[in-house]
């Protein structure tokens, strides 16, 4: 698999609904080969799975987004299941807590977590995980659902899974890894003002690391205030390899190849 991985972009959303082939196209042009396409509710987890089938190099994470929680019944969670065994399909998300924006309570996107959860061990896959604001609830059960499930699920001991578009503590990158799950990096680590980011990801093993773009939204410098897609994941390629003082060659093919084994798709090649 060569190239660089965008390991989390909104393809599905309406946004790049009228010029889809020519942002996939710009994207290729700048080095980009895969791109991992994650839902936040039904209709955008239906759609990420339709792009896979339609363009190569595009896979699937299928969830519903903790602001969304308000939505889960039970059938929401049987069509979210029936997604989840689609061959395309890599990744249980954007799945996770969000107190920050409170538009759910707190029980309730706990409680959709947990069944989320427990489907990403059914269908053996690793999470996407969404953190604003709820670091230590997400931390405790996700501790908690591990020590439960790694006897059972040796997948979890290296493939749990990965907090996007990281933006906590040294600590809690610290907690992160320990636990085994990868750290997202994107756009924010390119602002100037972004001292604490470029820290954290300067003491991070460059093994513990992917690369995403969130398009679209956190779009890098030059870029802020623009649609963010991912033609633009090489400035957040080139600012890692800077921090880390590696050719951004090395830095493409070595977060590709965690992205790779995250998602198991050496299984799918």
């Amino acid at each position: 698999m060569d190239g660089l991985f965008d390991t989390h972009c909104h393809l599905n959303l309406n946004i790049f609904e009228e010029d889809f082939s020519l942002v996939m196209e710009r994207g290729r042009e700048a080095g980009v080969s895969s791109f991992l396409v994650p839902g936040i509710d039904v209709a955008t987890s239906r759609r990420a799975v339709e792009l896979t089938e339609q363009f190569p190099g595009v896979y699937a994470a299928v969830g519903i987004h903790p602001s969304e929680a308000y939505q889960w019944n039970s059938q929401v969670a049987r069509e979210i299941s029936s997604l989840a065994r689609h061959p395309h399909v890599v990744a249980i998300g954007e799945i996770g807590l969000d107190y920050y924006r409170d538009r759910t309570p707190r029980e309730l996107q706990q409680a959709v977590l947990r069944e989320q959860l427990d489907l990403a061990l059914d269908v053996q896959l690793p999470v996407i995980l969404h953190q604003r604001a709820s670091f230590d609830d997400l931390w405790n059960m996700l501790n908690q659902w591990l020590q439960e499930n790694r006897g059972d699920a040796p997948y979890l001991t290296d493939r749990a899974g990965v907090f996007h578009s990281f933006d906590g503590t040294a600590e809690e990158a610290r907690k992160v890894t320990e636990l085994g799950f990868l750290v997202g990096v994107s756009g924010p680590v390119t602002y100037k003002n972004a001292l604490n980011r470029r820290a954290i990801v300067s003491c991070l093993d460059l093994s513990s690391i992917v690369l995403e773009t969130d398009s679209p939204y956190l779009p890098p410098h030059p870029f802020r205030g623009k649609r963010n897609e991912p033609a633009f994941l090489r400035y957040v390629s080139e600012k890692v390899a800077e921090i880390h003082q590696i050719n951004s060659v090395e830095i493409a093919g070595i977060t590709t190849h965690n992205a790779a084994r995250l998602f198991a798709l050496e299984l799918l090649s």
